[in-house]
């Protein structure tokens, strides 16, 4: 499989530096080919603004997502922009490296997306109606492709648990996993979070590492998160409702937009 790593971590002599390398030397003793988008060291500008669309009128005002419309569709997206897109499209598996955050990924991968998923290049595709409301969440460019996270956090495993005091992890990482890596079509495997990362002595990071090899030889047999399908049935359109009778009783929030497979057939 071809696969591309993002790298968002200013440090290249860090944990996640490490951990890049051992996931990168599996991928490839596995026959893999990888790229690795290594955004501090590529200098990546974080945010959006008018430098992105050369084409705009000085005196245009300027609307991000219109722009974004305009340049994709003329081909008038920045070089480093593009060059991240095609990189995009030739991976058949995505995999987002970072430290969490302040509860997210950092700013610079934040804006790796927002200037990489152009409008007509990973939203804004498909048709729209009162049957169909785009090709999105399950659907779209990446349809057909895998990702996945690996992230790293200072904190307790048991501080991000179902009634830790930071939040479930996958409650703070759905906005990555269902906003940014399903709602253009990838299939998301399930995150691989290593916490407690500075106080990790020799044995702890080779259990780790150990850990993360066979994440990197099991990509293509995991199991993918089972996000529900926008325009499989299970939501009404164009309200984007969940259906009446869907999801367990006492399900709320997040979860409910995980099928369990509780639910008849």
């Amino acid at each position: 499989m071809k696969i591309l790593l993002v790298f968002a971590h200013p440090e290249p002599r860090s944990l996640n530096g490490a951990l890049r390398d051992v996931a990168v030397a599996e991928l490839k003793a596995q026959g893999h080919e990888v790229q690795i988008s290594d955004l501090h060291a590529q200098g990546w500008k974080s945010q959006i603004d008018r430098a992105d669309f050369p084409a705009l009128a000085p005196d245009a005002r300027f609307d991000p997502s219109a722009a974004s419309a305009a340049a994709f569709a003329d081909g008038g997206l920045t070089a480093d922009v593009k060059a991240e897109q095609d990189k995009l499209l030739w991976a058949d598996v995505l995999i987002l490296q970072f430290p969490l955050w302040w509860f997210t990924m950092p700013a610079i991968l934040k804006g790796w997306v927002d200037r990489v998923y152009a409008y007509g290049f990973a939203y804004g595709v498909g048709e729209h109606s009162n049957t169909r409301w785009g090709d999105r969440y399950g659907e779209g460019t990446f349809a057909g492709k895998r990702a996945m996270l690996i992230v790293t956090t200072g904190g307790w495993e048991e501080h991000y648990s179902a009634r830790g005091i930071n939040g479930p992890i996958d409650d703070l990482l759905f906005p990555i996993q269902h906003g940014i890596l399903f709602y253009p079509g990838y299939e998301v495997l399930p995150p691989f979070v290593s916490y407690r990362v500075q106080r990790l002595d020799a044995a702890g990071f080779a259990q780790e590492a150990e850990r993360l090899r066979e994440r990197m030889r099991t990509l293509a047999s995991t199991t993918p998160l089972p996000f529900r399908r926008q325009n499989g049935g299970d939501y009404l359109i164009p309200g984007m409702q969940l259906r009446p009778g869907l999801g367990a009783q006492d399900t709320t929030g997040f979860a409910l937009h995980l099928d369990d497979g509780s639910e008849p057939a």
